[in-house]
């Protein structure tokens, strides 16, 4: 079957348009009278929710366990835990002022000898050396009963950024675990406490002791609706209020404008995610060339991906961040679709001849593996990437694997082309530049974007070790050096996307996909 931008289009919007079917109005069994209740689903049972494992889904943790400091817009830190902090010393030591009147759910006070076990069951750990903040720790010292100090044996990189991260710094009561220190239930000092967990739901009450505003309503459903369709059926039955976001239960643009036609609100937010097609010059040799990576790029119909995935929510990338995220850097417009100037570079690189061209008896044929468990509509846009390609004379072949074995492949980096998804705020832009970029980190999961040891990584390395004004201009030298060499394809913004009833209002997008939206909501009854 051959493929087209039309034909792309149509059997694109008709893919996705089958999230929503008549089979999808499952009702479900869920309990009547949820007045005071915000019912939000999840795309599985929240897991183990010790602040310093890693299965759970965040935003969960992130209702009950605060963190020192809060990522708010655009990469602002604010106050939590910590009411103020200082950092001297060149960047080897952080003051930390603690708030005062906090207790944890179980009434143990917050103070610096709890914040103080805290920490230590997580800084200077190898297996949380993945964090600048743990990997630099070298001690703590308690000043007094709401103060702290941590010295660094390095600057930290994005030091406060880490402590916002969800795990493992969030803070856990020291009576929630058993005489070995093993975690045995989920005491924070949120608002929320959790009251019951199993496979089809978490239940949640209002901690009515909390030291911040506290939620206008007594509880809180996490319903565990593991199906798409049956999450979109239940939202429009008003057996549940609210759906979305990208670790929670994500909705596809296609179900969030039948939502929408159907009279429920949906909420679209730019987001800090972006859909990236990497080349892997290691495993094909025709990818070691420049002029061959960039004939790639500049064959795909970014703006085709965005309408046909996307519905028009997703903008086409330039930049692997968008500004959304600090120091994501110069901002580019992204690349128009040129099949003439594509073929020509491929010409000048050597490959000629067709419908498949070929280099020294070597047919220019590459494979791209994708997972639409792992990517949503990841399988549609190769198909149309695979149409793209014909056209300039590169033999794409379209290969589908389940979400574990994506990660299997994209580790042991066998494929040619490849999607990755940016980890998104707060761990942007240094997260994704050193696990999927720096050919000496091991982020045992997901394999790189691109890595090159002898040019790219100085740069990296001088970016994570830069403090101050240099900093920008650090990090900037690796998105350059990204550009010139066009080692990547940025292709879109992935959007947010949320939907709810209409008994919620004042719902905002949460900063981050890592956290859960339940400020600022009323319910109305």
């Amino acid at each position: 079957m051959s493929f087209n931008r039309r034909t792309f289009l149509q059997i694109g919007s008709g893919a996705l348009g089958l999230a929503i079917t008549d089979a999808t109005f499952t009702k479900f069994a869920f309990a009547e009278g949820a007045a005071g209740t915000l019912r939000v689903a999840i795309a599985k049972p929240a897991g183990n929710l010790d602040p310093q494992s890693h299965y759970a889904i965040w935003a969960i943790q992130d209702l009950m366990f605060d963190p020192l400091v809060r990522y708010g817009k655009g990469g602002q830190i604010e106050p939590c835990l910590a009411t103020d902090w200082k950092i001297e010393d060149g960047g080897k030591t952080l003051h930390l002022t603690l708030r005062k009147g906090v207790t944890f759910q179980d009434g143990t006070a917050f103070d610096a000898a709890s914040c103080k076990w805290n920490l230590e069951r997580w800084l200077g750990l190898d297996q949380f050396s993945w964090m600048n903040c743990s990997k630099y720790f070298q001690s703590l010292e308690v000043v007094d009963d709401h103060q702290v100090a941590l010295h660094f044996k390095e600057p930290p990189l994005a030091l406060m950024q880490e402590l916002s991260y969800t795990r493992p710094p969030r803070f856990l009561s020291p009576k929630s675990v058993d005489a070995n220190g093993k975690f045995v239930e989920p005491v924070g000092t949120g608002p929320w406490r959790q009251i019951s967990a199993d496979d089809t739901q978490s239940v949640f009450e209002r901690y009515d002791g909390y030291w911040g505003d506290k939620p206008t309503y007594q509880r809180l459903e996490a319903k565990v609706i593991p199906d798409p369709r049956a999450r979109v059926a239940a939202l429009r039955a008003g057996e549940i209020d609210l759906v979305g976001g990208f670790w929670i239960a994500p909705l596809t643009p296609v179900e969030a404008k039948q939502l929408e036609a159907a009279g429920l609100n949906v909420v679209i937010d730019p987001g800090n995610v972006t859909l990236v097609m990497a080349f892997n010059p290691d495993r094909t040799e025709a990818l070691k060339d420049p002029q061959v990576r960039k004939a790639i790029s500049i064959g795909i119909d970014r703006a085709a991906i965005s309408q046909a995935l996307y519905q028009g929510f997703a903008r086409p990338a330039g930049n692997l961040f968008s500004d959304a995220l600090p120091f994501a850097g110069t901002q580019h417009d992204a690349p128009v679709r040129d099949v003439a100037a594509a073929s020509a570079l491929l010409e000048k690189a050597g490959w000629t001849g067709g419908p498949v061209r070929s280099k020294d008896g070597t047919p220019l044929t590459l494979e791209i593996v994708v997972s639409p468990d792992a990517v949503p509509g990841s399988r549609v846009v190769a198909e149309v990437i695979q149409s793209e390609m014909k056209e300039i004379g590169i033999d794409l072949i379209v290969r589908s694997v389940d979400h574990a074995s994506k990660h299997t492949d994209m580790l042991e980096r066998k494929y040619d082309l490849g999607f990755f998804l940016t980890y998104g705020a707060p761990y942007d832009p240094f997260g994704t530049v050193v696990a999927l970029c720096l050919s000496t980190f091991n982020n045992d999961v997901e394999g790189k974007l691109f890595t090159d040891p002898a040019n790219l990584d100085p740069l990296i390395n001088a970016a994570t070790a830069a403090t101050g004004d240099q900093i920008a201009p650090s990090i900037q030298k690796v998105y350059d050096w990204l550009r010139d060499n066009d080692a990547i394809a940025p292709l879109v913004y992935v959007p947010s996307i949320w939907a709810h009833s209409k008994r919620v209002q004042g719902f905002t997008s949460p900063v981050t996909e890592y956290d859960m939206p339940y400020e600022n909501i009323v319910l109305a009854e």
